[in-house]
């Protein structure tokens, strides 16, 4: 093998190795990020955890099971089953990880092995050409001046290159060793992450084990529980229509302001000798207004409703969609008891329905508004005490407060204050959280609103 082509040798197995270093480098950083984000993860599911153990433990204070007892349990066997498929995905993506590292380990050997042989090689070469007359004649062969200076470099650079063979092989067997340490540190994680996994399991365990005896004491009390859905479900309707009556007088206002602003331009118009100007439509946007900064194309060709005729009430609309999903919560504590839409009662043939969530939380807690609005409504309704605050053509709706700190007309900000939580039926802390649109449809507050941590 010529000089020449053991100096290409050399530089393109050093290339390699660069790429595998690179490699190795970005699947390390990959892996830390992902596993950084399940931990997270998980450490948000254990506060909820904690927090419901909290609020379970609450309601074994009184002797005679509750739904709200059930539902709390139910609630833990979700996020513990969520917690376990977390664990999972850990074990996972532990097991992926010692899989690449053993076959970057393997590789890496064999390329060390192929630099030492090949950096030996390049030793002997030298030893046996290590006499000046080998490398004047390589000069002297020169065919031109050019060329002699070429390979004058060319001798520099393969002295250069046994340099850098040296320091590949140093390099190379420390990030062998870096392998290795990283490797036996997944081998624990990993025993680690399946001790978790099996404490979880046997806590889960446990956790369905309870609710099978909740369940078998509320079958013993299904008239009973049958009675109090019954009231419940009479108050629902009672509150449901109540805001559906808020809903349609904010909308006949809002035509009426309307009609009032296009009968005064139309006057201002007159008097101006413009009478027939084309007066704005309260279905389509005025084009030479832009409230709301960076609109969609979907925003911008939007069907408008009566409550969005002003800049104000559209901007409000957008503001409020676009924060779908990470919407602060009413309350800064609390347990879902009663989640939207109809839900079955476990072990009997009942079922309830709630417009909204009912959040269990400590009686005196303070209610907040989700997003800026204005207070729409701040009255009893059905015996309790509610506020609503409209949120352009959404409405949010607050129900079973103690004590009202707004009153109607006032506009309020995300976080505002609005009152004190009070009692349900069952005489237990708790909220009635709603959220509506225009055409009095309930929402699933619970996809409007951020996760819980």
């Amino acid at each position: 093998m010529s000089t020449y082509q053991i100096v290409t040798y050399h530089i393109r197995r050093f290339r390699v190795l660069i790429v595998i270093l690179c490699m190795t480098a970005a699947s390390v950083s990959a892996y830390a990020q992902s596993r950084e984000e399940l931990q997270k993860k998980e450490q948000d599911l254990q506060r909820e955890l904690i927090q419901l153990n909290k609020e379970y433990a609450e309601t074994q204070k009184n002797k005679k099971v509750s739904l709200k007892q059930l539902a709390i349990i139910k609630n833990k066997i979700n996020k513990r089953q969520e917690l376990v498929n977390g664990i999972n995905k850990q074990v996972r993506q532990l097991d992926e990880t010692i899989f690449l590292n053993e076959r970057d380990i393997y590789r890496l050997r064999r390329e060390l092995d192929t630099l030492k042989v090949k950096y030996a090689q390049s030793i002997v070469f030298a030893y046996k050409n290590r006499g000046s007359y080998e490398y004047l004649n390589f000069l002297f062969s020169a065919s031109s001046f050019n060329d002699a200076v070429k390979r004058v470099a060319y001798l520099k650079s393969y002295r250069q290159n046994r340099e850098t063979q040296a320091e590949t092989i140093v390099k190379s067997d420390r990030l062998l060793q870096d392998k290795i340490g990283m490797l036996s540190s997944n081998k624990k994680d990993r025993l680690a992450t399946l001790q978790v996994q099996s404490e979880q399991l046997k806590v889960l365990q446990d956790d369905k084990l309870e609710q099978d005896a909740v369940v078998k004491q509320l079958q013993g009390r299904e008239k009973e529980i049958s009675t109090q859905i019954r009231d419940k479900e009479r108050q629902r309707q009672r509150v449901q229509q109540a805001f559906n009556t808020i809903i349609r007088r904010e909308i006949e206002e809002a035509k009426k302001r309307e009609a009032a602003a296009r009968l005064k331009a139309q006057q201002q118009a007159d008097a101006a000798g413009k009478a027939n100007a084309p007066a704005t439509t309260p279905s389509t946007r005025p084009k030479s207004n832009e409230p709301v900064t960076g609109m969609t194309s979907t925003e911008k060709n939007r069907a408008y409703t009566p409550l969005e005729s002003t800049p104000e009430g559209r901007e409000m609309s957008i503001n409020f969609e676009r924060s779908r999903g990470g919407l602060p919560w009413p309350v800064s504590t609390g347990v879902v008891t009663a989640h939207f839409g109809i839900e079955k009662i476990a072990g009997t043939k009942l079922t309830r329905r709630t417009d909204g969530i009912e959040i269990s939380l400590p009686i005196g807690s303070t209610v907040r508004s989700i997003a800026d609005g204005l207070v729409v409504y701040a009255s009893e309704v059905d015996g309790e005490q509610m506020v609503v605050v409209q949120h352009g053509k959404y409405f949010s709706g607050y129900n079973h407060l103690s004590s009202i700190s707004i009153s109607r007309g006032q506009e309020v900000k995300a976080g505002s204050a609005l009152g004190k939580t009070g009692t349900g039926i069952d005489g237990e802390g708790l909220l009635l959280f709603m959220i509506m649109n225009d055409k009095s449809v309930p929402q699933d507050p619970e996809s409007w609103l951020k996760r819980q941590k």
